[in-house]
């Protein structure tokens, strides 16, 4: 079942309230004092709207199968819980919430019982929770429904943004940024310090972690955006060749293991080299069995949404693990989400540091240029790569070219050059 933007945006918005009224009701009733919940204002948990979003979209189409259902449920939505958790520390430099205490807790952000829940959660979202939302919604008269819709979506950018503004402390800076006139400055000065202050006390009362756990001090050598771009160029490249290599000597073939047109660089491993050391830059002196069960089980959940996702955008499966055992859906098997386990930890272990130390040295010989240059390659290479994909699977459909780019990509990028590029590209 295919969701139009208006049907998603009413999924995302009921679903967090329906969040935010029950994590409220259940953090009052334990405190013994009203808690709003949820990292803006409003009565909003969006994080759980947005989960609920994402299921429906991957896994949508497990939902004849109840226990894959459950599991894969389980396994995203306890992957976006670390994410989120891990993103907002970055901000904050301190813990939203925390559950050590509990026992099969992973690194204070997931613990197996929340694990479960997210899992029934997900199961009922999917199975019967959609179809009831979207009953309700059908019967409001089409333009209530939409204005609804963007009010919403307007009060909570707003409210975001407030948010935003008392996490990073932006109020003094507003009035220089736009460069108002001094009453402006004043009246803007007044109302972002009163927002500020009124949101800072909610997100500490809200999530006490923050306020029990003081200030941690900021590790001065955090990886910059200009070093995630490095490391996801390199990423790329590796993954590329680790998988090509692996080709090789499984199946006795060179194949291109290639996401983009130019150049052996494997998207996919791109993104999750630079996801990765990121996330777990401060994990890094940890044990190597936490970062390796870190690898296991988001590095499949990971993958798991990458399938879906190629597959909605370019209409074909770029990989396919039926014929594995322990697979979910040919989209992932246990075999390989053990060895995004073990890559994590060869990672972050042994391959990051030198990568640091490298990256660091062409950084300080190249200077801006090399990066900049490189930049503009990967977006172009990313570009055209997109194009010719969307081409390819139009062309195939019997489609003639009617723009100039697609007669452009027929010329360059014709069905033996993109079968060559994507050999395990299969028509959906």
């Amino acid at each position: 079942m295919g969701f139009q933007f208006y049907e998603t945006a009413t999924l995302f918005f009921v679903y967090s309230f329906l969040a935010w009224l029950a994590e409220t009701s259940v953090a009052t009733i334990k405190e013994k004092d009203f808690k709003n919940r949820g990292f803006a204002s409003g009565p909003f948990c969006f994080i759980y709207g947005f989960t609920v979003v994402l299921l429906t979209v991957f896994m949508q189409e497990l939902k004849e199968d109840p226990v894959f259902l459950f599991l894969g449920s389980a396994a995203v939505a306890t992957a976006v819980e670390w994410y989120t958790g891990k993103l907002l520390e970055r901000m904050k430099q301190k813990k939203w919430w925390d559950y050590t205490g509990k026992r099969w807790n992973f690194d204070g952000y997931i613990c197996l019982q929340y694990s479960l829940l997210w899992g029934l959660l997900g199961f009922l979202a999917i199975s019967y929770g959609n179809d009831m939302v979207l009953v309700l919604y059908a019967l409001l008269p089409d333009v209530i429904a939409k204005t609804a819709v963007w009010v919403l979506a307007a009060v909570g950018f707003i409210d975001v943004a407030g948010s935003l503004m008392s996490v990073y402390h932006m109020e003094e800076k507003l009035p220089r940024l736009f460069g108002w006139n001094l009453r402006l400055q004043q009246w803007t000065y007044r109302f972002a310090a009163d927002v500020s202050a009124r949101m800072e006390v909610r997100i500490d009362r809200s999530y006490p972690a923050i306020a029990q756990t003081g200030p941690q001090e900021p590790d001065v050598r955090q990886c910059s955006l200009v070093q995630l771009f490095w490391l996801f160029v390199i990423g790329a490249f590796l993954g590329d060749i680790v998988e090509t290599v692996f080709c090789r000597a499984t199946a006795g073939v060179w194949m291109s293991r290639s996401s983009l047109v130019w150049g052996p660089f494997s998207v996919v491993w791109g993104l999750a080299i630079a996801l990765v050391t990121a996330l777990l830059y401060k994990d890094r002196q940890k044990q190597e069995h936490h970062i390796f069960w870190v690898g296991v089980f988001l590095g499949g959940a990971y993958e798991y949404i990458c399938s879906v996702f190629t597959e909605i955008l370019f209409g074909k499966v770029f990989w396919d693990y039926s014929g594995m055992p322990f697979n979910l859906g040919g989209r992932i098997n246990l075999l390989y989400c053990f060895f995004w386990g073990v890559a994590a930890v060869v990672w972050m272990k042994g391959l990051y540091p030198v990568m640091e130390r490298f990256i660091h040295a062409l950084l300080k010989k190249t200077g801006k240029a090399l990066t900049g240059c490189m930049v503009v390659f990967m977006i172009l290479d990313l570009s055209v790569s997109v194009l010719a994909l969307i081409r390819y699977d139009t062309r195939v459909g019997g489609q003639e070219a009617v723009y100039r780019w697609e007669e452009a990509m027929d010329t360059y990028f014709d069905d033996g050059r993109m079968k060559r590029i994507y050999p395990n590209a299969i028509e959906q």
